[in-house]
């Protein structure tokens, strides 16, 4: 069944109903808007939520950020910013699927009713015009006519009287025949009228507007399909991203799981046990012993009174509760800090001087690599002077040697504090620790010469080397790896796509905002959503 059998004389139904339809469509992509807004406000209050509750850059090394339950719930501010990014990728994709789409086809439906509705407008006024000429040429005939049948009695009463002329009675035939004759041509003109009107006439009702009302079914049909597709995206945008979201969720409860009290406890007890003894018994006090004692004694020699083997000690504070007492004594004063840490408890010091000698090794091998950098320079532009001069290269060796020299001094005075606070285990590794592996300390002398004896015979090896150098540091090095656990188009400005399962390098890890930008092996680099790959950071 169709609207042009069915509803042949209904036209303004119809253009009722077309019109009801595209408002439908007009008033499901402003809720759709509306619903948009909504999630990426929503996005927008879980990304200060977490950004509000996650600890600042400098408080990272605070000693509470090793305990499970710290560290879990700093992983479940990143999910839920991960949580969050799902919520505005819901709404990006509800704006660009269902909105700007539905928009589009919105005008197209317009400007399509539009024209069928001026092809009726058209063949009605068509029709009407058609029967304004029949109407036209039936009034015509009608009054031709009767003039006819007055000219023709006049003629036969003309005809009949006595007194008229033989002259008057043929001008009255003649004027007779003459009407008689326009009124024949009338006649025939309102029949042809006629037949062209009813022609038109059922060409309108029985081809025309049944073929327009179909096309403005065809046109509604073809709306409430794709505002049926608008319906369904509605969901299915949400439901593509639910995996994701499981996911998120499934890492704050995995953060839940995470905590352990008893390593907590161990950790806690790692951090701040202070490595004294615990306080022995107060030794009795005998006044009496001082009648008995000899005046030699007690202007010779060491006292050796309680009082006086107990006197060591007595700058120790033993309480366990010493901040409630407010009366002032010396210990309460603060410990001067020194560089040896002896300001610590035994058991602190011993881990800041671990500490610091660690970093001292890291920074002396920084400084080796260095050397060696520049020595290999030298090399080349002594072996290649395009490339550059030798002498040039010459500060920066004697600085960097100098810094080597006060390193090692730092080294061996550390080392030898780290053996006088009583280390255990492999801690006093570091005293086998020559950084010379590759021989890069002996690349300078004592004055910050080069060695030639540590440089390579090939020099067409050392150009290569230090040629790739250089290029490594046209682009920034990666910090890592990201596989992706799900495909992503790269759409918009600034992303790239990806596909599951594919590997990128990592550039910049995410700053909170949910992005990561990588970099294909072909150099394109671009950001993707942090939560759509698993990321792996070099250490």
């Amino acid at each position: 069944m169709d609207w042009g059998t069915e509803l042949w004389d209904q036209y303004d139904i119809i253009e009722k109903h077309t019109q009801s339809g595209l408002e439908l469509v007009e008033k499901y992509v402003k809720f759709v808007k509306e619903r948009t807004e909504i999630e990426q406000n929503y996005a927008k209050q879980l990304r200060n939520l977490s950004k509000k509750y996650n600890p600042k850059r400098s408080g990272k090394d605070e000693p509470e950020c090793r305990l499970s339950s710290y560290q879990s719930f700093v992983d479940i501010l990143n999910e839920m910013n991960d949580y969050a990014g799902q919520r505005e990728l819901i709404a990006e994709n509800m704006m660009m699927n269902i909105c700007i789409d539905l928009t589009k086809y919105l005008q197209e439906l317009k400007q399509e009713r539009k024209t069928y509705l001026l092809d009726a407008k058209k063949a009605q006024q068509s029709l009407e015009s058609t029967y304004k000429q029949l109407d036209s040429s039936k009034k015509r005939f009608e009054r031709e006519w009767r003039e006819a049948e007055r000219a023709a009695q006049y003629a036969e009463k003309t005809d009949q009287d006595i007194n008229a002329t033989k002259a008057d009675v043929e001008k009255a035939k003649q004027q007779a025949h003459m009407r008689a004759h326009v009124a024949e041509e009338c006649k025939n003109d309102y029949a042809a009228q006629l037949q062209k009107y009813n022609k038109e006439k059922n060409q309108f009702y029985f081809s025309d507007m049944p073929l327009i009302f179909n096309k403005l079914q065809d046109l509604d049909e073809r709306r409430v399909r794709k505002v049926a597709q608008g319906y369904t995206l509605f969901s299915d945008t949400e439901k593509h991203v639910m995996p994701i979201i499981g996911k998120c969720l499934e890492g704050i409860t995995k953060a839940g799981t995470n905590v352990d009290e008893k390593n907590d406890s161990l950790i806690v007890i790692e951090q701040n046990k202070s490595g004294f003894e615990r306080p022995g018994d107060v030794e009795f006090e005998d006044y009496s012993e001082g009648i008995n004692r000899a005046s030699s004694d007690s202007s010779l020699g060491t006292p050796k009174g309680p009082m006086d083997l107990l006197g060591k000690n007595r700058n120790k504070n033993f309480w366990l509760f010493s901040k409630k007492s407010k009366k002032f004594t010396p210990e309460r004063i603060m410990p001067t800090v020194t560089e040896d840490f002896a300001h610590l408890p035994p058991e602190q010091r011993r881990k800041r001087l671990q500490q610091k000698l660690e970093d001292i090794c890291k920074e002396l091998q920084k400084e080796v690599d260095q050397s060696e950098a520049l020595g290999k320079m030298k090399d080349v532009y002594e072996k290649n002077p395009q490339m550059g001069d030798p002498a040039s290269l010459a500060p920066q060796i004697n600085q960097t040697s100098q810094n080597i020299e006060r390193l090692r001094g730092e080294l061996n005075k550390y080392e030898t504090w780290v053996a006088e606070a009583g280390v255990r285990g492999d801690t006093l590794r570091y005293k086998s620790h020559t950084f010379n592996n590759n021989g890069a300390h002996d690349l300078l002398s004592p004055d910050g010469a080069h060695s030639d004896e540590s440089t390579p015979d090939t020099s067409q090896a050392i150009y290569a080397e230090f040629d790739d150098d250089f290029e490594d540091e046209e682009l920034t090095a990666p910090i890592g790896k990201c596989t992706a656990m799900y495909s992503f188009p790269g759409a918009s400005e600034g992303t790239i796509s990806m596909q599951e399962g594919e590997v990128l390098s990592v550039v910049e890890e995410d700053k909170g905002d949910g992005w990561t930008r990588v970099r294909r092996s072909n150099g394109d680099e671009g950001y993707i959503p942090t939560s759509y790959v698993t990321v792996s950071i070099n250490k």
